[in-house]
């Protein structure tokens, strides 16, 4: 269980990941080594997979945000596989998430337009063996888009 240290740790983080162990331990009221000791533990427990730059899509020529809703034929490992190859090796498809309700599968996809959107769908997706149907939602504005885990709800331990 954590405690409210290694809670405030991961919720820094969560905001920088580019702060220094010193500017860490400033901000959590730690000193400098057991606030990187704790860090360690955290790393190494699995709590923090990560380290990465939240890039601008825009600045990079993305500026389609799709949500595709994909109904397979069935759910057997021979009808999956190729699909969630496809999904795995295309770069385009930044989540992907088996879901309940109407559809097999919600994939959060990113293009620099709609005739590439047309492509990947009409090429790749629709392509996948097993594949039924795919139907589209394309985001029009995102009032908001966070990476950070709501932290507050994660029971706390006394500090040891």
């Amino acid at each position: 269980m954590l405690d409210k240290f290694d809670i405030s740790i991961l919720a820094a983080l969560q905001k920088d990941g580019r702060l220094s162990n010193k500017e860490l331990a400033e901000k959590i009221g730690l000193s400098t080594a057991p606030c990187w000791r704790r860090l360690k533990r955290l790393e190494d427990e699995g709590y923090i997979t990560n380290y990465t730059a939240e890039l601008n899509a825009k600045k990079v020529n993305l500026h389609v945000i799709a949500f595709a809703q994909v109904s397979m034929d069935n759910h057997h490992p021979e009808t999956l596989a190729p699909f969630l190859t496809i999904v795995r090796e295309c770069p385009e498809i930044q989540e992907c998430h088996s879901v309940s309700g109407d559809c097999d599968f919600l994939l959060k996809i990113i293009t620099k337009n709609l005739d590439s959107y047309d492509e990947l769908l009409s090429k790749k997706l629709l392509q996948a063996k097993g594949v039924r149907s795919v139907n589209t939602m394309f985001s029009m504005k995102q009032p908001k888009i966070t990476r950070e885990f709501p932290l507050s709800l994660f029971p706390i331990s006394e500090p040891t």
